[in-house]
């Protein structure tokens, strides 16, 4: 419902464009005399009059990315015209009657012009029909702040503004209205009514800063963002009225645009594909922010944007000059001799304009330096090393030079080249001192050298004569005091016994300042460095001497220290001097620093003290006493220290062994005079019993009697005598009867006769008792013509069945005893010979231990 006469830019209504379509990215009016803005306020374009009753006009929505149409039929009645119905007689019945006592809410236009008082809605009661009713309200606007803004009519119930309304200080009000009659009565409860207060585009939008500051850097692509101008409205959001649009409106310098911005977002980009900071260093851009999205008739505000084009190094440093002079005279330490210039066409200050300078050529030896002036950007050529005038009379220097910041090329440019310019140095001649060639001497000096070694010479040349004429030498005090020089010749020598391990000299090193003085008195400075190399001063040691070796005979490891260093130290080779124990003993290598000792055979046990000599690798060699003692134990906790001990390779007994020897002595001399007295009489008869079988007969261990031979090559044992065992001699014919089983005769078949072994004894033929001793003379002359014709008739028989029978072969059952045979069988030359007493080795001692038992 509108009225007959509407305004241009008037308010027709809403239509709610999201409930026929979403997303309209279209809209338009199919009568032109309305326009609809996004949020579907239909508004008139011009002063227009509806002389009919109803205007028809169509909204079309369209979604272009979903290819959506729609319509919506917009029917414009004018007001105070009602339209004819055709009622029907159940109309009256069905009709139902809306209460009066709740309308909907009021609605009053921001700033309205009036006339006031303005007329905005009217409350009534049902009740009013039947009572009088008095009308009255309170609240926000009426009896609150802002007091007097509202009233309502007594008896008509009709509600009025009295002035305009601001709806950004007031965007809605709630009232209470009462109904009562004049006696007080309520027949109503009370009403509580809401007075909304309608937008209008009263307020531009504005800039949330004066002033918006950005940087970008010089040669970004197009598309880069710059940064975000922001604005603000104080008019109903989610309206026209705050629908804001923005532009560029002018750009300073009044160049090629070199930016964009997004009308929507307010966003800054780069426009110009190329910015050049050396050309524009920046940027001021008037901006300028609409509402109603950007309409002509929309409130709009401007504001200023600078963009600032950051340096990027994309320009090189180049020097003011190509070439420079300068002069220094010789011998001359840290002194500034030239300072150069560059121009660089980046920020200064900066590091794409800071220089930095280096000498490309020309400064093999390091005698010069340039630097950088962080005030002025120069570089200062200074010399750090003294010029020879007598070696080069002029330098000349190549510098170039860089930035701190690496480059960066700008699109569409070439590499960018050094800069470079050349430095010529005239050296001027002064007259010097003395020059030590070289001026640094290292003197290697071995540990322990006598007091007044010569160790070196130290001498200085002057460098305008070349010779050292005329030049004396001198070291000067406090100092290490370990050398002196020689003050005509520079010749070093020692002052001191240099050892590694005493106090100042453990560094092994010291620098000695020598001064060169010439006849001009100009002097001259060296250092001589004095280094201590390390000798072979020390004996190799064994860690430890004192060992306990059980019977498993496990090796003993030998390890030995040098305190000296290397090539002096291990490998070290040991070796046991002593004769007679190195061959009991064995040492084996087992690492550089450690040999294994072990015996070399089944050697007695005891306490074995033996030389050991450790050579070291510098052919240094350190005697060593190693004590072992072998005992017959299982842990070396067992052995209670009473062995033997051995020393030198003589066997040292106890006191009871040796009082064993010598008992067993003297009873194995008293047991042979016995049998001596016994075997030297005349004819006797020889019973030979048990006891003296032991001595003279091997008892082997048989398990089964032997076969019987008969052969005539075999001696015969002929039974002489029925009488138990005894042996007689007598002239014709000697008889040897054994007591063991039958008496038998050994029997020659040499002659034809009968010989037996025995022994006759002056005094004719008197029988007597022996005690089957015999010397060696009648055992020899009973042997050898019957082994003589045995060999020989092995010799003629081929078939060797002779040597079957006496050549027997046995197994090996080890090493014999070093004491011999001490039997009464022994090959003695003299005739009861007893000096072998007298040498009996060390293993006797056994016998003589048995003999001690029995």
């Amino acid at each position: 419902h509108v009225p007959s006469e509407l305004e241009a830019d008037t308010l027709v209504g809403r239509v709610d464009l999201k409930e026929c379509l979403q997303s309209a990215e279209f809209i338009s009016s199919s009568d032109g005399n309305f326009k609809v803005l996004e949020d579907g306020s239909v508004y008139t374009t011009s002063a227009l009059s509806l002389s009919a009753e109803k205007k028809t006009f169509t909204i079309l929505l369209k979604d272009i990315q979903e290819q959506l149409q729609k319509k919506i039929h917009v029917d414009l009645v004018v007001e105070g015209k009602k339209t004819p119905k055709t009622r029907h007689a159940r109309d009256t019945v069905l009709k139902r009657t809306k209460r009066r006592w709740g309308p909907i809410p009021s609605v009053m236009i921001e700033n309205s012009l009036g006339p006031f008082p303005l007329q905005i809605q009217q409350v009534q009661s049902d009740t009013a029909q039947n009572y009088t009713i008095y009308y009255s309200a309170s609240g926000p606007g009426i009896d609150q702040d802002p007091k007097g803004l509202f009233y309502i009519e007594r008896e008509t119930g009709n509600i009025f503004a009295t002035r305009a309304v601001d709806r950004e200080q007031y965007p809605s009000f709630q009232i209470i209205c009462f109904a009562t009659t004049p006696d007080g009565y309520s027949p109503e409860v009370p009403l509580v009514h809401t007075i909304r207060i309608e937008d209008d585009n009263d307020n531009a939008p504005y800039f949330t800063q004066d002033l918006f500051e950005f940087c970008v850097p010089e040669n970004s692509r197009p598309g880069v963002v710059v940064g975000k101008v922001i604005a603000e409205d104080r008019d109903e959001p989610y309206t026209l009225h705050t629908t804001l649009k923005y532009r560029i409106v002018s750009q300073t310098p009044p160049i090629t645009p070199a930016f964009s911005l997004h009308g929507d977002t307010g966003v800054i980009s780069v426009l110009l594909p190329q910015l050049d900071r050396e050309l524009v260093p920046s940027y001021t851009l008037l901006v300028e922010v609409r509402d109603m999205a950007g309409q002509p008739f929309g409130l709009c505000t401007t504001g200023t944007v600078v963009v600032k084009i950051e340096d990027m190094n994309d320009n090189a440093p180049s020097f003011k000059q190509l070439q420079y002079e300068t002069r220094v005279e010789e011998n001359r330490v840290n002194v500034e001799i030239l300072r150069v210039s560059v121009v660089d066409l980046d920020e200064p200050g900066s590091p794409g304009s800071g220089a930095v300078y280096e000498i490309i050529r020309g400064n093999d030896d390091q005698a010069f330096e340039i630097t950088t002036d962080k005030n002025t950007n120069e570089g200062i050529l200074c010399v750090v090393k003294g010029l020879d005038y007598e070696t080069a009379k002029q330098r000349v220097l190549v510098i170039g030079v860089n930035n701190e910041a690496p480059y960066v090329l700008a699109p569409h440019s070439q590499q960018l080249s050094q800069s470079t310019s050349s430095v010529t140095v005239h050296v001027l001649d002064m007259d010097e001192g003395p020059v030590f060639k070289p001026c640094l001497l290292r003197l290697d000096v071995k540990e322990c050298e006598d007091i007044g070694t010569a160790i070196g010479r130290f001498v200085a040349e002057d460098p305008e004569t070349g010779n050292s004429e005329g030049i004396r030498y001198r070291i000067p005090p406090g100092q290490c005091n370990w050398i002196n020089i020689d003050d005509r010749s520079g010749e070093v020598r020692t002052v001191r016994v240099l050892d590694r391990d005493i106090g100042e000299m453990r560094r092994g090193q010291c620098n000695v300042t020598v001064l060169a003085i010439d006849r001009n008195g100009k002097t001259g400075t060296g250092t001589i460095q004095v280094c201590i190399v390390p000798g072979n001063k020390n004996f190799p040691r064994i860690s430890q001497t004192d060992y306990i070796m059980c019977r498993d005979r496990k090796p003993i490891c030998l390890t030995a220290q040098d305190g000296d260093e290397a090539p002096y130290g291990a490998p070290f080779v040991y070796r046991i001097t002593d004769r007679n124990l190195a061959s009991m003993w064995k040492l084996t290598p087992h690492d550089d620093n450690s040999w294994y000792l072990s015996p070399k055979s089944d050697i007695p046990y005891g306490i074995y003290e033996i030389p050991v000599s450790v050579t070291d690798n510098g052919g240094k060699i350190g005697e060593n006493t190693v004590r072992v003692n072998l005992c017959d134990c299982v842990t070396p906790s067992e052995c209670d220290g009473r062995t033997r001990q051995l020393s030198g390779g003589n066997v040292t007994l106890g006191l009871w062994a040796i009082l064993a020897m010598i008992l067993g002595s003297l009873l194995l001399l008293l047991i042979l005079i016995t049998i001596c007295g016994c075997c030297g009489a005349g004819v006797m008869h020889r019973q030979v019993t048990d006891d003296c079988a032991n001595h003279n007969l091997i008892i082997s261990n048989t398990e089964a009697p032997g076969e019987e031979v008969m052969d005539h090559n075999i001696i015969p044992l002929q039974n002489t005598c029925d009488q138990g065992g005894y042996g007689v001699k007598t002239g014709d014919q000697q008889t040897f009867e054994m007591v063991k089983g039958r008496g038998h005769t050994l029997e020659s078949v040499k002659g034809g006769g009968h010989q037996t072994l025995g022994s006759v004894k002056e005094g004719g033929g008197q029988p007597m008792m022996d005690t089957c001793r015999y010397s060696y003379s009648e055992w020899h002359n009973f042997t050898h013509p019957r082994l003589g014709e045995k060999v020989h008739l092995c010799r003629q028989d081929e078939e060797q069945k002779h040597s079957e029978d006496y050549l027997l072969s046995y197994n090996y059952e080890g090493k014999g005893s070093l004491a011999g045979s001490v039997g009464c069988c022994s090959d003695q030359h003299e005739e009861e010979a007893l000096d072998f007493l007298d040498q009996l080795e060390p293993k006797f001692r056994t016998l003589a231990e048995t003999c001690i038992k029995r």
